[in-house]
């Protein structure tokens, strides 16, 4: 469960754009390789169901798995793939791609520039991840600006590296489901800085529990942070509610399985009833 204050920081106005999460490195193919060399690539690939197709930089169709069903290997891509493309610019705010990707019930979404240039690829996964755990400096300062008021104080604002082992965790559970997209993050260089609070001293975990985890499970021992430093040792009420729980270090956060969650298991027994 999110504490107070980490709920109020999810509450933040400010819009992502597709190019804060859109994929740089994509994956292309050409309109001359052929139905068979594509599909190869398809099933031998863990990440891709399909492939903007390219002249260049310049996108000319989108070819999909489902595009290749039934088709002759040795066909060429330019006759099968869809040319009616559907695309994302790169300052689109993610909600307008979400719609797209819901509406248009694609998976992924070519990003272009003005030039009408491939400079990136959207997936539905990367809508997702925008709305869980972002951690962006309008966040860290509203929390910034939320601690002076409540404490009637002046504090400070850093950009740093924080080690894991510092770290006092000030929620209890993480999702395991919601670990692995954290994973994917880390594997791929996406992951968000931390947002630390440096209570005279004591490193305070506010938002990125599920990062930290992760990086954890990979064997990581340092991320970056933005870290809100206090002028001194406050009695935070994150603080509190970390030592009530028992919270120490990321040993003490539970990885919940929600596959064996008691809400999900106490509706399996009835439906059994």
């Amino acid at each position: 469960m999110d504490s107070p204050l980490e709920t109020d920081l999810e509450s933040s106005s400010d819009r992502p754009r597709v190019e804060e999460y859109m994929t740089q490195d994509v994956a292309t193919v050409s309109a001359d390789e052929t139905v068979g060399a594509v599909a190869k690539r398809i099933i031998e690939s863990e990440d891709h169901n399909g492939f903007p197709v390219t002249d260049g930089r310049r996108v000319e169709g989108f070819v999909s798995a489902r595009d290749l069903l039934l088709k002759d290997p040795d066909t060429p891509l330019f006759r099968v793939m869809s040319e009616e493309l559907i695309v994302a610019h790169p300052e689109m705010k993610v909600t307008d791609a979400a719609r797209v990707i819901l509406r248009s019930g694609i998976q992924k979404l070519p990003v272009v520039d003005d030039a009408g240039n491939l400079v990136g690829i959207i997936s539905n996964a990367d809508v997702i991840r925008s709305q869980i755990e972002r951690a962006t400096p309008e966040k860290v300062g509203k929390l910034k600006r939320t601690l002076e008021t409540i404490h009637d104080i002046e504090a400070a604002e850093e950009r740093r590296t924080v080690s894991l082992a510092d770290l006092t965790p000030t929620q209890s559970t993480v999702y395991a489901d919601e670990l692995e997209g954290r994973e994917y993050e880390l594997e791929r260089g996406l992951a968000e800085p931390l947002v630390v609070i440096d209570n005279g001293g004591d490193l305070l975990l506010a938002d990125g529990h599920h990062r930290v985890m992760a990086a954890r499970r990979a064997g990581i021992e340092e991320m970056d942070a933005y870290v809100i430093v206090l002028p001194g040792r406050i009695d935070l009420g994150m603080a509190r509610t970390a030592r009530k729980e028992g919270l120490e270090t990321l040993a003490d956060v539970d990885i919940v399985d929600y596959a064996r969650h008691p809400l999900v298991e106490a509706t399996e027994r009835l439906t059994d009833e």
